[in-house]
C-alpha cells in the first residue's frame, strides 16, 4: 500500500507539469490575438479618418490654390465674349458656389472625374455622364449641372439635405454673376440619375450628390431656376 501511495504521488506531479505549458501557449495565443485584433482596429481607424478628414486637407488646399486666381476675374468679361464658347480643360475653376442655407462657399471645377472632385464641386461637363453635355451659368438656356462628394475629399454637399425650396443659390464667374431659386428636392435611385441632367429650354441648375451619406445607393437632387443674372 506504501509503494502504491509513492506511485500515486509521483504521477499526480506530472500530469499538472504537462497542463501548465498547454494553458500558457493558450494565453500566449490569445495575447497575440488580441494584439493583431487591436492593430487592425488602429488601421482601419486611421483609414476612416484619412477618408473623412485627410482628404479634406487635400481638398482644402486645392481650393486654396482655384479661389487664388479665379476671385480676380469674376464679373471681368461678358456672356458674348468668345471666349465663353470655348472648351474648357478638366479641373479648371469655372464658377464660385454659393449656398447660404449650407454656408457653402467653393469653387466649382469643370469636370465630374475622380481627380476634378477632388479639387471641389464639378460641372458636369462632355464625357462626364453618356451623352449629356451640361450648360454654363452664363448661357440663357439649358440645365447646368453640378456634383459634389457628400463624404470626403472635404464633403461640399455634406448638408445638401438641408436646403429647402425657395433657397437661394448663386454661381459668380468670370462672365456675370447668376443667383437661382431652388424650386424642389428629390432622391431617386443611382440607376437612371442621368435623366437629371437633361437639357431644359430655360437656364436652370441641379445639384447632385451620394444619398444616404456613406452610400452611393441613391441620388440627392437640388433643382433651381435662375432668377437674376448680372452679366459682366
Amino acid at each position: 500500500m506504501a509503494t502504491d501511495l509513492r506511485k500515486t504521488e509521483t504521477v499526480a506531479p506530472s500530469a499538472g507539469k504537462h497542463r501548465r505549458p498547454r494553458r500558457e501557449r493558450w494565453r500566449a495565443g490569445l495575447r497575440i490575438f488580441g494584439v493583431l485584433c487591436l492593430v487592425g482596429a488602429v488601421g482601419v481607424a486611421g483609414y476612416l479618418a484619412w477618408l473623412l478628414w485627410g482628404t479634406g486637407l487635400e481638398t482644402k488646399a486645392a481650393q486654396e490654390d482655384l479661389r487664388a486666381g479665379f476671385e480676380r476675374s469674376i464679373g471681368s468679361l461678358s456672356p458674348r465674349d468668345p471666349s465663353a464658347d470655348k472648351v474648357r480643360l478638366p479641373g479648371r475653376a469655372i464658377a464660385e458656389l454659393v449656398i447660404p442655407r449650407m454656408d457653402l462657399d467653393m469653387i466649382v471645377v469643370e469636370g465630374t472625374g475622380t481627380d476634378e472632385l477632388k479639387k471641389g464641386p464639378g460641372h458636369y461637363s462632355e464625357g462626364s455622364f453618356p451623352y449629356v453635355d451640361t450648360a454654363y451659368p452664363w448661357e440663357n438656356r439649358g440645365r447646368v449641372g453640378i456634383a459634389g462628394h457628400r463624404t470626403t475629399y472635404g464633403a461640399p454637399f455634406w448638408d445638401l439635405d438641408k436646403v429647402r425650396a425657395g433657397d437661394k443659390i448663386v454661381l459668380k464667374t468670370e462672365y456675370g454673376i447668376f443667383t437661382y431659386e431652388v424650386t424642389k428636392t428629390e432622391v431617386i435611385p443611382s440607376s437612371g440619375s442621368g435623366v437629371v441632367l437633361e437639357q431644359t429650354r430655360k437656364p436652370t441648375l441641379v445639384l447632385t450628390t451620394c444619398n444616404p451619406r456613406f452610400s452611393a445607393e441613391q441620388r440627392l437632387v437640388v433643382f433651381a431656376d435662375r432668377v437674376k443674372a448680372a452679366a459682366g
